[in-house]
């Protein structure tokens, strides 16, 4: 225009032909008076300001797409006041706007022409009440509504695409015939309306974990413990809690040494404070921020290849704190526990009592802990699945009890014709034998052909799944999580 009508851009020309301005990023806070001197103006983008109000006095009358996404937008009233008659599309996606307040303002009283609508990622709650306001937008086509935690409910985009049946774009996705005939008369079962998410948790395989037996170098006649060890996964959730009994639920604090491997699947949650000495700090403080709860699939013992099969339906009714949970993620832990048991090799007498036996309380430590990213649940993603991977474990080697060369010499015999040979047998069976001290010579095989082997690195399988209306929930079955890491991957 400056080459092929110089005029037109000299003074307050320019006014007269400007028909889109875009300010992005530049901290504009407000929208004054000077505006309508763009007497043509039909587009305005002003997104990622620092815009809290916007009055609409301010703005041109010719206006047809205004975009205010990434701003502090809390209050429509004065937006309202005097809107655009002929605006066309609106963005409020990624501000502050809470409902039911703000649903009064998103009618066609005050935006008669409106065909694109954007709410994301706002603090919108009562989706009954924005559905019965939107539903006066005749013109209305597109609506964005994802990152809001209404659309955490379970029956979201049914509810909304067989209320609105105009409507042709749902949070980026087109509505089809076959959609809509699925949800067709869901609007008129209010009963199936709860402002309730329901979330699945699923854990598979546990993979990467030393074998507990390399560590425990006890001998024929020995009186130390034995150790048992089980190994389980513990991931956290918002607080909810609501069982799928309907029954409400408390998260368990554990006052005492709990044994993980007989922990019920559905009274397995722990306080965040009784492994607090194990988690990070960032991750203790963001369990706290949102009230996040640790719960711990059932302990198994250790194996190459350890399968949780791991299933739980978690309800969350506080919409806002599963929002905030979502956009922070969890955090998944492997655990092991172990735990003494006391050696009684003498010999009772049937006549005699048995005499009452305890064990030291068990020994609990984290193995590896990791943060899952949950964030596109609050987008068009229902299923979150992924491997975590730990690394690979080092693991220290306990204090070696006596060795029987060792008791021999005690006893003034004479070792020192030992060949090196011998002796380098012997610090290879002190590092693999097992309890009883026997299979020296397999033990140390075995050790000598796994230095050639590849370390395998810690992992374990966890699926996150927001469950939407129909589904089949109560159907599903753990092999689905390793379908689902398959394709994660």
């Amino acid at each position: 225009m400056a080459v092929l009508a110089p005029e037109l851009v000299r003074g307050s020309c320019v006014f007269q032909v400007l028909r889109s301005l875009r300010i992005v990023g530049k901290g504009v806070e407000e929208v004054d008076e000077g505006l309508l001197q763009l007497q043509q103006l039909e587009e305005l983008i002003l997104s990622a300001n620092q815009i809290s109000r916007i009055t609409s006095a301010n703005l041109p009358r010719t206006l047809k797409v205004l975009e205010l996404c990434c701003n502090a937008v809390a209050d429509l009233q004065d937006l309202c006041a005097q809107p655009p008659p002929e605006l066309q599309h609106l963005g409020l996606g990624y501000n502050m706007l809470c409902g039911p307040s703000q649903d009064k303002y998103l009618t066609a009283d005050f935006w008669p022409n409106l065909v694109s609508l954007d709410l994301s990622f706002n603090n919108l709650t009562d989706l009954l009440g924005l559905v019965s306001q939107l539903s006066s937008l005749q013109k209305l086509r597109v609506l964005v509504l994802q990152g809001n935690p209404l659309a955490l409910i379970h029956t979201y985009r049914g509810f909304l695409v067989d209320s609105l049946p105009k409507l042709s774009i749902l949070d980026d996705i087109h509505i089809g015939p076959d959609e809509r005939h699925r949800f067709h008369s869901l609007a008129r079962q209010p009963e199936l309306i709860r402002s309730e998410a329901r979330v699945v948790v699923s854990i598979g395989e546990i993979k990467g974990v030393p074998d507990p037996r390399a560590c425990q170098q006890l001998e024929v006649g020995s009186k130390a413990p034995v150790i048992t060890y089980s190994y389980c996964v513990t991931y956290k959730f918002v607080e909810e809690e609501e069982t799928e009994d309907g029954s409400s639920t408390e998260v368990t604090k554990i006052h005492q040494h709990p044994v993980m491997a007989t922990l019920d699947v559905d009274s397995s949650a722990l306080d965040m404070r009784e492994t607090k000495g194990q988690q990070e700090p960032a991750a203790t403080e963001e369990s706290k921020a949102h009230s996040a709860k640790v719960f711990v699939t059932p302990g198994k013992p250790w194996a190459d290849t350890i399968d949780c099969s791991y299933r739980k339906e978690h309800t969350a009714k506080d919409l806002v704190g599963l929002k905030s949970y979502l956009a922070s993620g969890t955090i998944v832990s492997v655990m092991e526990e172990k735990v003494p048991l006391p050696r009684d090799k003498q010999k009772k007498k049937k006549k005699e009592e048995p005499c009452e036996l305890r064990s030291d309380p068990p020994v609990r430590r984290t193995l590896g802990s990791g943060k899952v990213t949950l964030e596109t649940l609050l987008a068009t993603e229902d299923l979150v699945a992924t491997v975590c991977d730990f690394g690979i474990l080092i693991t220290e080697q306990p204090l070696q009890p006596p060795s029987l060369e060792e008791k021999d010499r005690k006893k003034g015999k004479d070792k020192s014709k030992k060949t090196k040979a011998e002796r380098e047998s012997q610090a290879s069976w002190k590092t693999t034998a097992s309890p009883k001290g026997k299979r020296k010579n397999k033990d140390s095989a075995e050790l000598e052909e796994g230095r050639g082997l590849q370390p395998v690195p810690l992992t374990v399988q966890f699926q996150m799944q927001l469950l939407q209306w129909p589904s089949a929930a109560g159907t599903q079955s753990q092999e689905s999580v390793a379908t689902a890491v398959g394709k994660a991957q």
